[in-house]
């Protein structure tokens, strides 16, 4: 191994040790976990897959595509965890095995009309604003059940569960209180829905709270590859 590659290999041994402790000390199952790559050279992303793992997590579609191109010899299970803009929904259903961000009506029109038949459906969790917050995207609480029913009723869709991004409170106790409101809505959900499995929610710095809350599926990004430059933001063009 190179020093990078060492490097992110301890940072990934490190990171499902905190899960594993974090799953045994509130006696759930331990959740999976999503690798978030965006701003990362595939490259940093092979190395961290030949340490073992899977599933990575990508903002912008565009910046996505490039990365998926490149490293479809490793058959990595790629996410998208970034709002998506309507018109970049056919990429979307394309590119990726699974969208974390959806929000509204009519991106489960589009990505169902673009998911190709003959690929296996594409994984969809309901993105919710728990918090109400202005400068967050995801539907209101009480718009996840007619979103869901809709995402259901898509044969080339597959509704997998929720995700959610709570205000980021310098108290984790203040974000406990929202994470224990997603995992209610995830109930209600899943006793509609009995296929839903997934509630994807925590990130570096709260996986712990939001695993003792009931997270199936934790997004970390920092932990394992470290801060990203502050000056390194790409986006999808409008």
């Amino acid at each position: 191994m190179d020093e990078t590659t060492d490097a992110l290999a301890h940072a990934l041994r490190d990171v499902r040790q905190q899960v594993d402790n974090a799953a045994r000390s509130a006696n759930r199952p331990t959740p999976r976990l999503l690798a978030v790559s965006k701003t990362q050279p595939a490259a940093r992303i092979a190395a961290l897959a030949a340490a073992g793992q899977h599933a990575f997590g990508e903002n912008y579609v565009q910046e996505a595509a490039t990365k998926i191109a490149e490293l479809g010899p490793l058959g990595l299970e790629w996410h998208l965890i970034g709002h998506l803009q309507s018109n970049k929904a056919k990429d979307a259903a394309t590119l990726f095995d699974w969208v974390q961000t959806v929000d509204r009506d009519k991106l489960v029109t589009a990505l169902a009309r673009h998911r190709d038949a003959a690929r296996p459906p594409l994984n969809v969790l309901v993105q919710v604003n728990i918090d109400d917050e202005a400068s967050k995207h995801g539907c209101q609480p009480d718009e996840v059940a007619p979103l869901a029913a809709a995402i259901a009723a898509e044969p080339r869709l597959r509704l997998r569960g929720l995700m959610a991004i709570p205000t980021p409170w310098p108290d984790l106790e203040r974000r406990r209180s929202a994470f224990a409101q997603v995992r209610r809505l995830y109930d209600g959900m899943q006793a509609t829905h009995p296929g839903v499995d997934t509630l994807s929610m925590g990130m570096s710095e709260d996986l712990t709270v939001a695993i003792a809350e009931g997270a199936t599926m934790v997004r970390v990004g920092t932990a394992l590859f470290g801060r990203r430059p502050a000056t390194t933001q790409p986006q999808d063009a409008p």
